[in-house]
């Protein structure tokens, strides 16, 4: 179930007028913010359940609970080591980035439902849509996608 709007995402619709209500991610990555444990962190670490779809030593891949396509899953770092967004990456991250991609190509080629194509999303502060200020990778899929996406 989705939380009604609190006051101040309500303010922040109300000063940003593009943003609408209906989309609730919009919404959320208005007030959404870095956090030293994000609820990512708290999947990684089991403390909330999640369906996992793939899992190695340095990402976790798990169903999206809030599904944009009827295949929505989510790549996520076991230890972002501080990277809350892709803007935040440095050369010190390339290995982890380039796993994280890695992983997204073998569940998108293991997926019956992705065999026709998929396509990776990784939304970046406020107006990229970001509300779990992680590190995350949307792999969607299993129908035909538009284009342009979120324009």
């Amino acid at each position: 179930q989705i939380p009604e709007p609190q006051a101040e995402d309500r303010r922040a619709v109300a000063a940003n007028p593009s943003i609408h209500m209906a989309n609730d991610e919009a919404v959320k990555a208005q007030t959404a913010a870095a956090s030293e444990v994000t609820i990512f962190d708290k999947i990684v670490a089991g403390q909330i359940p999640s369906a996992k779809v793939y899992e190695d030593d340095r990402v976790l891949v798990f169903k999206d609970i809030q599904p944009v396509a009827p295949i929505h899953y989510l790549a996520v770092p076991k230890d972002r080591g501080g990277m809350s967004q892709l803007s935040k990456a440095t050369e010190a991250d390339e290995a982890l980035l380039g796993h994280l991609m890695y992983v997204a190509a073998k569940v998108g080629r293991e997926a019956p439902d992705l065999a026709d194509g998929f396509r990776l999303v990784i939304n970046d502060g406020k107006q990229g849509c970001q509300s779990v200020y992680h590190l995350h990778v949307h792999i969607i899929g299993g129908k035909q996608l538009s284009w342009p996406p979120g324009v």
